[in-house]
């Protein structure tokens, strides 16, 4: 014990004889610096155990109407660090061990207290008492960064069988704390091929370093995380992990955004370098194709002069198209509810539906949704969407769905129909103008629906899986929307 600290003592005990051979003997402790007070009320010790007045309480078991136990069990609520010692007259096994669960650092009897007894239960009781402040404060403090941090933080077995998740992670997952402590971290996962590189890192290097997966959600949405785990060592020897999940989804789909706008840009300044270099030569032939007309020719030769006209007019048909779904839309905007936009976008379409006997499901928010648009645009990039989903589907079969819901930050469209699916290879170039897999396709429709609704500063996200069906998410932030109106 440090001899310089000035350690504040109370005597809980309604003896003032008691109190004076206890203060004696505890001023007797060499090199002590004590302030020792008396408080011979329960009531009185319970008001100052609540203020923390105090480093030390002794409290004596008989109190007058209550017992000491009574007044240690009634201080939980004060929530003390300061060690509490119960004192009786003589020893009882049984209230030893119900002072200690109820919350006291130590049991002395009366009749075998000695100075220095009292002066190792002061210093232990202040050790241990220190000790546990700092181990609660340390669990506190990573107990709140555990909490507060907005990235998913796990604990789990070497097998990935959830212990504890903080709250981020229930945020994240839609899943409570209940459900994700009956899953492993591979029940979330999206692909299952990762799961053997997983469980080969941590039995064999203990850790797995920034990996780039998807886990799916409870509403089966797939989000895009960087994955971090280690294994960790408890004091016995059994092992435990801890893994964090930082969340890249909304950086992937800006990314994505991103990329489609500068693929957009160099396709357009791509389309304006060839629109010219080809437009020359072309500006050429049919000047000379008009001299040549001039001159009297015979039937085939006219016939091959037909020819070179057509193929010129289709050549500066597709130069024309190209730089239309290429360059930057322009746009002439106009206050309307996306709801009205999305009827006339179906009303163009519905005698395609109807040949092809497609179930139509169309779903809006009860509210109309104002947006500033060009609707005879905007309707055109709902409409080429609606027209690849519905000849993407069977005859009879196909089921087209358009929603229009608030998903908290934006309102969004969805488009949704049951058909072939886009393929992974196809999916990266699929607002590539000019590429298609349909068969007859100019591959312009989709790069001319994107270029659109960039103009009214919507963000576009494609969700597809082989032989079950494409959904078009089209996000108008609802922010911009305030702004614009």
């Amino acid at each position: 014990m440090q001899t310089q600290e000035h350690i504040r003592i109370l005597i809980i005990d309604d003896d003032e004889d008691d109190f004076i051979i206890t203060e004696q003997m505890i001023r007797d402790i060499p090199n002590g610096n004590y302030q020792i007070d008396w408080c011979p009320r329960h009531a009185d010790g319970l008001e100052k155990i609540c203020k923390k007045e105090y480093d030390i309480y002794f409290i004596d078991y008989f109190l007058g109407g209550i017992t000491g136990m009574d007044l240690l069990k009634r201080s939980i609520v004060c929530n003390t660090d300061s060690p509490m010692i119960l004192l009786t007259g003589k020893g009882n096994r049984d209230i030893s061990l119900e002072a200690l669960n109820s919350g006291a650092s130590d049991y002395l009897i009366k009749s075998e207290l000695t100075t220095e007894k009292l002066e190792r239960c002061i210093r232990y009781s202040l050790e241990k008492a220190n000790t546990l402040k700092q181990l609660r404060d340390n669990e506190n403090k990573f107990r709140n960064i555990f909490e507060k941090t907005r990235d998913s933080i796990f604990l789990s077995d070497l097998d990935f069988n959830l212990i504890d998740v903080n709250s981020a992670m229930e945020k994240m997952t839609g899943y409570a704390l209940s459900e994700l402590r009956t899953m492993s971290v591979y029940d979330l996962m999206a692909d299952e091929t990762e799961i053997t590189g997983i469980r080969e890192n941590i039995q064999n290097k203990g850790e797995v370093t920034d990996l780039e997966t998807g886990f799916h959600d409870h509403s089966g949405e797939e989000i895009t995380c960087i994955f971090s785990a280690i294994a960790i060592t408890r004091p016995d020897g059994s092992k435990y992990v801890q893994g964090i999940l930082h969340d890249i989804t909304k950086l992937k789909k800006a990314e994505r955004s991103l990329l489609m706008s500068e693929k957009l840009a160099a396709t357009g300044r791509l389309a304006r370098t060839l629109a010219h270099e080809i437009r020359n030569p072309l500006t050429n032939i049919n000047l000379s194709l008009d001299h040549l007309g001039q001159i009297k020719a015979d039937e085939e030769q006219n016939h091959y002069f037909d020819i070179i006209r057509r193929n010129s007019k289709r050549i500066n048909d597709i130069l024309t198209e190209l730089l239309a779904s290429a360059k930057p839309a322009q746009t002439e905007m106009k206050r309307l509810a996306l709801q009205e936009i999305l009827d006339n976008s179906i009303n163009v379409a519905m005698d395609r539906i109807m040949l092809k006997r497609i179930k139509l499901q169309v779903r809006y928010i009860d509210k109309p949704v104002f947006v500033q648009a060009d609707p005879d645009k905007l309707k055109m990039a709902f409409l080429n969407i609606i027209i690849n989903a519905i000849e993407a589907m069977e005859e009879e079969k196909g089921r087209l769905m358009v929603v229009l819901e608030d998903d908290g930050t934006n309102w969004e469209v969805k488009i949704t129909d049951n058909g072939i699916g886009i393929s992974d290879d196809d999916m990266p170039r699929l607002f590539e103008p000019y590429f298609t897999s349909k068969r007859n396709g100019m591959g312009l429709g989709l790069p001319a629906a994107l270029n659109i609704l960039q103009a009214h500063s919507a963000t576009v996200e494609v969700t597809s899986v082989p032989g079950v069906g494409t959904t078009f998410s089209i996000l108008f932030a609802k922010i911009a929307v305030e702004v614009n109106q």
